[in-house]
């Protein structure tokens, strides 16, 4: 069984319907980057209060936009809960719908695992890069903005992605596969790294700009790392689907995150970083 919980809550603010479905689409994209299929959806859904008609509205939206997106996922709601009156005062919190996926993989054994490993595995990415910055992390750490459109939803593909990871993981095709979802490529890349205990030197597409490329969050994206001798069948099963692929890179032995022409980053700077966030938090 595998299991996610996700929402942004700054998405739903600025559209709680895509919100609420871009919370479903990440949930659902991150079971199946373990390899499991997508099953069944539950719901944890947080709101101010109800007599305030900006409130109820958001309610309204976020509800149609699950249940919209679950139709389109082809996967039903199986329980959840509602709670309202979640403010300070006449403050209410952003509309935070979290949304759970549940999955299933047959074999245990199968499961792809969240960080690279395998040093001269390449490192592709799958989906496409906009210039999508709207209630982006960027955008709230750098600027403290929250303002313009999320993401576009694109349930299809995520769908895409979900069946060929499935059939990656049936096969044995991939060594590992990590969501993007806040922080966008940038963090994916960072988290891969450093759960796999391994430095990796990528490449950003010529085609973006390398800070679109680095922390844009489109949805529907996630980061693969692929054997040489499974290349061509990922390729295959990527191009069946309808799944752009870029190339990034490959995991290599050296302790860092060397992004070509960017900077390199040492892992032990990463992850000195990575973990800090909550005990610097509790301890200003």
């Amino acid at each position: 069984v595998a299991v996610a919980t996700d929402c942004n809550a700054r998405y739903c603010a600025l559209d709680p319907y895509a919100g609420a479905q871009l919370a479903l689409a990440e949930a659902y994209r991150n079971v199946a980057v373990t390899g499991a299929t997508p099953l069944a959806v539950t719901n944890c859904l947080n709101f101010g209060a109800p007599t305030d008609p900006g409130v109820m509205w958001q309610f309204e939206q976020a509800v149609r936009g699950l249940a919209d997106g679950c139709a389109q996922l082809g996967i039903p709601v199986t329980g959840g809960n509602v709670s309202f009156y979640n403010q300070t005062g006449d403050t209410a919190i952003l509309p935070t719908p979290v949304i759970g996926v549940l999955g299933v993989i047959d074999d245990v054994r199968r499961r792809i695992r969240t960080g690279l490993g395998n040093s001269g595995d390449e490192v592709w990415l799958l989906g496409d890069t906009r210039d999508e910055f709207g209630g982006s992390q960027w955008a709230h750490e750098v600027h403290g903005h929250l303002g313009g459109r999320p993401p576009a939803v694109d349930l299809a593909r995520e769908q895409a992605i979900g069946a060929v990871l499935a059939a990656a993981s049936r096969d044995g095709l991939v060594s590992a596969a990590h969501d993007l979802s806040d922080g966008g490529l940038a963090q994916a890349l960072v988290e891969a790294c450093l759960l796999g205990g391994v430095g990796a030197r990528v490449t950003l597409p010529a085609r973006l700009d390398p800070f679109v490329a680095l922390f844009a969050e489109s949805s529907a994206r996630v980061i693969v790392g692929v054997p040489g001798a499974a290349t061509d069948r990922v390729a295959q099963l990527c191009a069946d689907r309808g799944v752009p692929v870029t190339r990034l890179g490959a995991v290599h032995t050296a302790p860092d995150l060397e992004i070509v022409n960017v900077a390199t980053f040492p892992l032990d700077e990463l992850r000195t970083a990575w973990t800090a966030t909550l005990p610097t938090l509790f301890n200003p």
